[in-house]
């Protein structure tokens, strides 16, 4: 059981992805319109929901999740979290997800390679065996409204692809987020938001989680409510 933010809890079930600092960070990173009806592809037991339910307590979600029993927690993070009137998870295939142009954000936190070992615990986490970089732009692309966003998190060799990928649906890149594990590594992490029928002009930031020596910064503070 994970604590969230304004007494919120997320229960992970056996083989779903856990929280993580990637879903804090994208989290932290999603803007919201008021009264925002957002969908989550990919949403597994329902942790960027919930993150999101608990900043912004006028938006309403909508999760879909291929694994029946990551679904089936998600359904029960609803309930215990009271959101229903708010919150759902359908147990379904992006892919084929029928509501095209009737949200304003969406949202994921997909699987980040196209190879290698696939993860015992978590086996559709990992890989993206189920639904490419290509079907997840392509679908966010045909559920958003115009003028719409959709906001991810991947990794920084990944970044020409999905910009080449958001505009093939016409989703044009408007802000970038650089996150460093440490202030003298590498970027390991890339936040990005995609507007559909926008126009050309990207916003880009850099954020750190840790100092040289292993001290949180106040970023990291502050995604952590430290």
């Amino acid at each position: 059981m994970e604590t969230l933010a304004n007494g919120f809890t997320l229960e992970v079930p056996a083989g779903a992805f856990p929280l993580s600092t990637d879903s804090i960070l994208l989290s932290d990173f999603i803007k919201l319109p008021p009264n925002a009806r957002v969908l989550d592809l990919g949403s597994g037991c329902g942790t960027l929901g919930l993150l999101l339910c608990a900043k912004d307590s006028q938006c309403s979600i909508t999760g879909i999740e291929l694994d029946p029993s990551a679904h089936a927690g998600a359904v029960a993070n609803i309930e215990k979290n009271d959101l229903s009137s708010r919150m759902e998870s359908i147990c379904g295939d992006l892919r084929t997800f029928p509501l095209t142009g009737s949200f304003d954000c969406c949202i994921s936190n997909p699987p980040y390679y196209t190879g290698g070992p696939a993860s015992n615990t978590t086996p559709l986490a990992r890989r993206d065996d189920q639904c490419s970089l290509a079907q997840l732009c392509e679908a966010a692309g045909k559920m958003l409204k115009f003028g719409g966003d959709f906001f991810l998190v991947h990794k920084p060799e990944r970044l020409a692809e999905i910009c080449a990928l958001a505009a093939k649906y016409n989703m044009q890149p408007k802000r970038l987020r650089l996150i460093r594990h440490r202030t003298d590594g590498e970027v390991s992490l890339i936040l990005l938001s995609c507007r559909k029928g926008g126009k050309p002009g990207l916003i880009w930031e850099e954020r750190c989680l840790f100092e040289g020596d292993g001290r949180p910064t106040d970023y990291y503070r502050t995604l952590y409510h430290l």
